[in-house]
């Protein structure tokens, strides 16, 4: 057949890796079939699902020459579709035809030299069903990219290991900072690949931590796996890739645009085990990173920052909307990979301290009586200064064991001890 001749010419040879078993007409396929749908394209997916990459590459271009009806007889025959589905799958194939048929005729040539530019720069092509294609990459379903192209260590072997997404603002603080690199030095004492996306920022922050503590570190690439960006970074992805690895799944060639930008977050996002965000304002790639991440079930956690910060209204966000969890501690996040990977080996987060254990919420709770008592008079009892009294107060209220009246403060527990009134709920007539 005509569709699948052509696709064979395109020789993958110089770009597979020792070992890995490689069907010339099926790698030559997906190939050209990444030169023509863009990243995430679901019904460039549904097809090379349902009927393969070679005899899907062969339909659609039977369809573009006017075999109408040419895809969906092909998936008919195999099952991909049904009848009652017939009429909506259509109009999809149409709409995608429209995208692809500006690149079809020049097609081949495209993924020939998108196999040539990824030799000059040794990189490596990796297709689905390899033994380095990402595990995660199957929860994106008819949204996972067509091919890989990866720079640096072997897959399986960098994501051997719990991964840890790492993102945020690119315009971060000194505070954001500082915040990304104790998160991403817990992850790496507790064994953690990290992965980010390369960018100014917090990106940069997680990749150099990564490398100094000497754990392997991804980057995930908006463009083509020899499009080295920012360039102000090609020092610090030579460094990735020399320690962990460069990740694409655009042609080698293709500028990053912010569509691709938009769409790269959805791989860092199912690379990970759980992913962090530190830092991201209002409108924020990272915020479109972590909401990726929460519907493919992945722990989502964000950093807190001063209420008052632009550089933490997107984080904060997330945890108001249940999509992210509080980091409490930079242990947090990884705590939460290694759970997801299945590791042990990592201390627990450790509780707050309960009512009794602190001392100044003891001292005040039983400075009440059965009537409101105010700030003094409880500083007086409870022999605390009034600072520490309101402070002690303010967190016992938090607890549920005091309430504030209009002439004071007054114990909601029960008759013993602040902490057998926390354990057993029990409330005090009044």
């Amino acid at each position: 057949m005509n569709g699948q001749h052509r696709a064979t010419n395109v020789d993958v040879t110089a770009v597979r890796r020792a070992g890995v078993d490689t069907d010339p007409e099926a790698a030559a396929a997906l190939v050209t079939w990444s030169t023509l749908a863009e990243p995430g394209d679901a019904v460039a997916g549904a097809l090379i699902a349902a009927l393969g990459a070679v005899r899907a590459l062969g339909a659609v271009r039977s369809e573009a020459r006017g075999r109408v009806g040419a895809v969906a007889r092909a998936c008919l025959d195999v099952g991909g579709v049904a009848d009652v589905e017939l009429a909506a799958f259509e109009g999809s194939v149409r709409g995608a035809l429209g995208r692809w048929s500006p690149r079809l005729d020049g097609a081949e040539s495209a993924a020939t030299g998108a196999v040539a530019r990824a030799a000059a720069v040794g990189a490596v092509l990796v297709l689905p069903g390899d033994p380095e294609w990402p595990d995660g990459m199957a929860d994106l379903g008819h949204h996972a990219p067509v091919v890989l192209w990866s720079r640096g260590r072997g897959t399986a072997d960098v994501l051997a290991h719990p991964t840890l997404g790492v993102v945020g603002s690119r315009a971060n603080t000194v505070a954001g900072a500082e915040a990304a690199a104790e998160v991403t030095s817990a992850a790496a004492d507790a064994g953690c690949t990290i992965v980010s996306g390369g960018a100014y920022g917090i990106d940069a922050v997680a990749h150099r931590v990564a490398i100094s503590a000497g754990v392997p570190t991804v980057a995930v690439l908006a463009g083509g796996i020899d499009q080295l960006y920012p360039t102000g970074h090609v020092e610090l992805l030579g460094n990735v890739a020399r320690q962990g690895m460069l990740l694409a799944e655009s042609p080698p060639g293709t500028r990053p645009t912010r569509w691709r930008f938009l769409a790269r977050n959805r791989l860092i996002a199912a690379l990970a085990d759980a992913v962090v965000v530190v830092e991201a304002a209002a409108r924020s790639g990272a915020l479109n990173t972590a909401h990726h991440a929460g519907q493919l079930g992945r722990p989502v956690f964000a950093v807190p920052g001063a209420f008052s910060s632009p550089a933490s209204v997107g984080c904060h966000r997330l945890v108001a909307d249940g999509v992210a969890q509080l980091v409490v501690g930079p242990s947090d996040p990884a705590r939460a990979a290694r759970g997801v990977h299945g590791d042990g080996g990592i201390e627990p987060t450790p509780a707050l301290a309960a009512p009794a254990e602190d001392p100044e919420v003891l001292r005040v709770v039983d400075a009440l009586g059965r009537r409101p008592i105010g700030v003094t008079e409880i500083a007086r009892r409870s022999g605390l200064s009034t600072v520490a009294t309101a402070d002690a107060l303010a967190l016992a209220e938090l607890q549920g064991l005091v309430r504030a009246e209009s002439d004071g403060w007054l114990r909601v527990g029960g008759t013993g001890s602040a902490g057998r009134g926390a354990r057993t709920g029990r409330r005090e007539r009044t």
